[in-house]
């Protein structure tokens, strides 16, 4: 499978909203398509792939801290192995991709140009398509998509809203959009102030979207926290929930806490841990999974008062030990023992914590 290069996406770490002089963004008007879960538009490649499910609450996103230069927000960017960073139903795929690849492997002009804008051959339209993994984004995300115009394709900057469907490779990176079959890639750098275009949802924030960086190996599985109910799936990669399982070992991070900023957690937190909290005891550690709840247990039940004697009598006293044989004398008697020095004590970690 062919991996987009990330390097515009990379080389200016999301000054995505407004310009920072990168040479690699496309002529033409600065716009930032905003597009929701369903909507579908001109240019699609395909009918719509993506499969109905139920609406979720997206978690939270932390805000994006401004840039140091003034030009804009530096968009926060998550690895595609991040756990939590997409959702999904257990055992039920969120796009349809068998319908989306009989209509792009057969020979039309809408499968021709998605195979160039996805930078395949139309030939391994089937292939690719098969080895996608269908998930659900669970924050805005930004996205550089493709719509077909004037026969052929046109690149366009866009954000992805949180509940959208796409397909995802084998290094976490969203590939296709399931609702119009717009091949996906890094998003571009801006080189001016950009203009959203399109109506925002009640939750769009700006400075809230994300951007996924592919992981740096590839991911045999992606742990997924379902949408019904916030539960953790772990999805092999590739596969559509057919194979869908708990994860034996739980991520070290709350799922509701997967987009928190990393710059409030402790040393050592990484992309997708949860920062450190103080004051509440209800909260787990910093990257830390939440405890299970303890087990009820019942109320304390004191025992009975004892009967007591009288005050004036006094208690009664214990028996004394009996004496001690005395030792043997003669040549019976045991043999005397010199007294030995015991060495100096000594600490076994003194080195480990001494200075230098």
């Amino acid at each position: 499978m062919q991996r987009l290069s990330v390097a515009a996406a990379t080389a200016c770490v999301g000054l995505l909203a407004a310009g920072c002089g990168g040479t690699d963004a496309p002529p033409g008007p600065e716009e930032l398509l905003l597009q929701p879960t369903s909507a579908r538009g001109a240019g699609a490649y395909a009918p719509s792939a993506a499969v109905p499910a139920p609406a979720f609450a997206p978690p939270a996103v932390t805000a994006a801290p401004a840039s140091p230069s003034g030009g804009g927000t530096t968009l926060r960017t998550l690895s595609g192995a991040a756990p939590g960073l997409y959702g999904g139903l257990p055992e039920r795929a969120s796009c349809d991709v068998p319908a989306l690849t009989r209509h792009l492997s057969a020979d039309r002009a809408e499968g021709r140009a998605f195979a160039t804008a996805a930078d395949i051959e139309h030939g391994d339209v089937a292939a690719f398509l098969r080895g996608l993994t269908p998930v659900v984004l669970r924050a805005d995300t930004r996205i550089t998509g493709h719509r077909l115009a004037d026969g052929g394709n046109r690149a366009h900057q866009a954000v992805l809203q949180a509940g959208t469907a796409v397909l995802v490779d084998h290094f976490g990176a969203p590939r296709v959009r399931c609702a119009d079959a717009s091949p996906l890639g890094p998003p571009v750098p801006a080189e001016r102030a950009v203009v959203p275009r399109g109506r925002p949802w009640d939750r769009y924030r700006p400075d809230q979207a994300i951007v996924v960086k592919p992981a740096e190996q590839v991911v045999s599985s992606l742990l997924l926290v379902s949408t019904a109910d916030g539960s953790w799936i772990e999805r092999p990669s590739g596969t559509g929930g057919e194979e869908d399982a708990r994860p034996e070992v739980l991520p070290p991070v709350a799922a509701e806490e997967v987009f928190a900023d990393p710059a409030l957690a402790g040393p050592g937190a990484g992309a997708g841990q949860a920062p450190a909290t103080s004051g509440d005891t209800g909260s787990a550690p910093a990257g830390q999974a939440p405890e299970a709840p303890l087990p009820d247990v019942p109320a304390y039940d004191p025992l009975p008062p004892a009967d007591l004697p009288p005050a004036d009598v006094p208690p009664p006293q214990p028996d004394a030990a009996p004496a001690p044989d005395p030792l043997p004398d003669g040549p019976d008697a045991p043999p005397v023992l010199p007294d030995v020095p015991l060495p100096p004590a000594s600490d076994p970690y003194a080195s480990e914590y001494s200075p230098g």
